[in-house]
């Protein structure tokens, strides 16, 4: 009976550990899956308006391209002698002007594009550590499930160590930490 006693004593244990486990660990994803997909929202947001900006600079190329080739025809026709200087002149300010203003734009918009990619990387990279978490929280809830149904406290402590990986990357991604394993990014991603 005393025997009896001990083993049901130690299932009980178990089973609490397993609950309290459980209840952590999923409080904690529910609460990072909020963060997650407020990160996943502003990597959509900087990726569009990288695109837009990356569109914006093609334009200012293109124009500067169409007023270069513009003004190279307007000197093209000067040497011919048939042209009216004055118009000619007008002409050949404007373009320089022209070519002038979209050289700026082109440098502007280029820095604003390659801003909002570093934005978008920087996201990308707690949006992986959260991914991660996910994942071995996930795998904790899973096995620590599966140690109570087995009666093995040897699975919980491996579900705990699992679970101890998730939450580290989970804190990383909130507090902002440099912490992602590179290989295991690659695993997860596309």
């Amino acid at each position: 009976m005393e025997a009896s006693d001990k083993a049901e004593n130690s299932n009980k244990w178990l089973n609490n550990l397993v609950a309290v486990s459980v209840v952590i660990l999923t409080v904690f994803l529910a609460i990072s899956k909020v963060k997650d997909d407020n990160i996943v929202q502003a990597m959509q947001k900087a990726k569009s308006e990288s695109v837009d900006a990356w569109a914006e600079y093609q334009f200012a190329r293109v124009k500067l391209h169409v007023d270069e080739n513009g003004l190279a025809q307007l000197r093209l026709l000067e040497t011919t002698g048939t042209i009216d200087k004055t118009l000619a002149a007008k002409q050949a300010a404007e373009y320089e002007a022209d070519i002038a203003k979209y050289k700026e734009r082109s440098k502007e918009t280029r820095a604003k594009a390659e801003q909002l990619e570093k934005e978008y990387d920087r996201l990308n990279f707690h949006d992986d550590q959260f991914d991660m978490s996910e994942v071995f929280i996930s795998i904790a809830i899973a096995v620590a499930a599966v140690s109570a149904l087995v009666d093995s406290f040897l699975m919980l402590y491996f579900a705990w160590g699992s679970g101890a990986i998730g939450l580290m990357f989970g804190v990383a991604g909130f507090l902002g930490w440099n912490i992602r394993p590179e290989w295991l990014a690659q695993l997860l991603g596309t």
